[in-house]
């Protein structure tokens, strides 16, 4: 798999972890049905996308870009579905990991590292 692709796989793997990690709060602690096999198959697709990413990516890298965009994804989202706290300072907090997922893209080489 060429770099640009696996890096599509990852952001990818990505959403899907944004979308576990959401689901998890519909689960009921895993007590409702479709919310919870919904949750449960977002997470095999997430793992199973960044284990495909890994041929590729070196796994430090991946991983924190793996969990970086699942956080900012998911701290987002609780602001919107959850009316979760929009301060400055968490703001600033989910920026700074917004920088370190693009700062860990740019310095990655190709291939393997």
């Amino acid at each position: 798999m060429s770099a640009p692709a696996a890096w599509a796989v990852l952001v990818v793997a990505g959403l899907f972890e944004v979308g576990w990690a959401v689901g998890l709060k519909y689960t009921d602690g895993f007590s409702r049905f479709w919310p919870s096999l919904w949750t449960l198959l977002a997470m095999a697709v997430s793992v199973s996308l960044l284990g495909l990413s890994l041929k590729t990516l070196p796994i430090g890298t991946a991983y924190a870009v793996w969990t970086g965009i699942g956080a900012v994804g998911t701290a987002i989202l609780g602001m919107f579905l959850f009316g979760e706290s929009r301060d400055a300072a968490r703001l600033a907090c989910i920026a700074l990991i917004v920088a370190g997922i693009v700062g860990l893209k740019l310095v990655t080489p190709t291939g393997r590292g």
